[in-house]
């Protein structure tokens, strides 16, 4: 039996999509593939591999010292990534971004959980044969579809609108994920129902704070703001929604898309390049504010359409199952183990 150590503070702070993928992670190892790998967090004991979901200083040092094994790392965001997430002042932005490739570089394999992370990690000096490409995934014993009279219940348990045509939109608050234009959406559409399940995890530190806590603090009466949403408690809010929003202007592979995908939502994004190399055709596309405002105006009312993009999500939902990535994580770690 491998012996594997994640090295993780992914689940320290709430509302981040790298700690879902983590707790998805370490969810399907436990239930789907405990024979196979004796799993340990944060330990200092000899192992075959050690697995490394952030970039913890002291993650980094412990890369010194010895039978860590075959060190792989988990890239869910590059230095441009962080761009219009954190505010971080110069000279300590150059610092930390230069930290962060130098992490990377510090492992024998690297994960990306997006293709597109693959050529810019070359171009930072990380030879191509050292990194994999693994998708996130989620549960779809936790995140699962309902039906209309369920999702009428579910809307009267938690206030909302019982008939209302619902917009969800979920994750961390901050400019990059589109909130200006989420806020904008809801305000030039009154007659829909808006929720933003999601708050502030890094405080003051986001970007944008002072302008998306004023509207948080006294939004437009059509938009709901619940705050951070336990993960066993964000189904209800997908299987409430008709359609799922999500305006980022930047993205890795968000774990909200799979989410509302495995709940059968029928979802609608901006239609960011890294889409198309792994969910081009499974979502509604639309460029800018005005497509998203334009497809607001006819879906709400178009069964068709919506019935549709319902199909799509839950087809997409089978190619990024729980079934499908055990097996993927399996034959990787197995390999990994070879080569160290």
């Amino acid at each position: 039996m491998l012996k594997i150590n994640m090295f993780s503070a992914a689940d320290s702070v709430k509302g981040q999509g790298v700690g879902s993928a983590y707790l998805e992670l370490m969810n399907l190892l436990r239930t789907r593939l405990s024979d196979e790998f004796d799993v340990s967090v944060n330990k200092y004991r000899r192992v075959d591999l050690t697995h490394y979901h952030t970039i913890n200083f002291s993650y980094y040092l412990s890369t010194f010292l010895p039978h860590r094994g075959r060190k792989v790392g988990y890239v869910h965001f590059l230095p441009e990534t962080l761009e219009g997430s954190v505010k971080i002042p110069q000279p300590f932005r150059a610092i930390f971004y230069k930290y962060v490739i130098a992490f990377y570089k510090r492992m024998d394999h690297i994960v990306v959980v997006n293709p597109t992370f693959i050529p810019k990690l070359v171009v930072a000096g990380i030879p191509e044969k050292k990194v994999t490409y693994i998708p996130n995934f989620v549960s779809r014993d936790e995140f699962y579809p309902v039906d209309g009279q369920q999702k009428v219940a579910l809307r009267q348990q938690y206030g909302y609108d019982d008939h209302r045509f619902t917009i969800l939109g979920t994750g961390q608050i901050q400019e990059r994920k589109g909130l200006f234009d989420f806020i904008k959406l809801a305000r030039n559409n009154p007659d829909l129902q808006f929720i933003w399940a999601g708050g502030f995890s890094f405080g003051r530190m986001t970007d944008g704070y002072a302008a998306l806590k004023k509207v948080v603090d006294d939004p437009p009466a059509n938009l709901s703001f619940p705050g951070i949403v336990d993960r066993d408690k964000l189904v209800d809010y997908y299987d409430m929604a008709d359609l799922f929003l999500l305006p980022s202007f930047n993205e890795l592979f968000p774990m909200s898309v799979l989410e509302a995908f495995s709940t059968g939502t029928p979802v609608l994004l901006r239609d960011l390049d890294l889409y198309q190399a792994i969910i081009a055709g499974d979502y509604q596309p639309a460029k800018d504010y005005d497509e998203m405002n334009a497809q607001l105006q006819t879906l709400p009312t178009d069964e068709v359409a919506l019935e549709h993009w319902r199909q799509k999500s839950l087809a997409a939902a089978n190619r990024y199952s729980e079934e499908h990535l055990a097996e993927i994580w399996l034959k990787f770690y197995q390999q990994q183990a070879k080569e160290g």
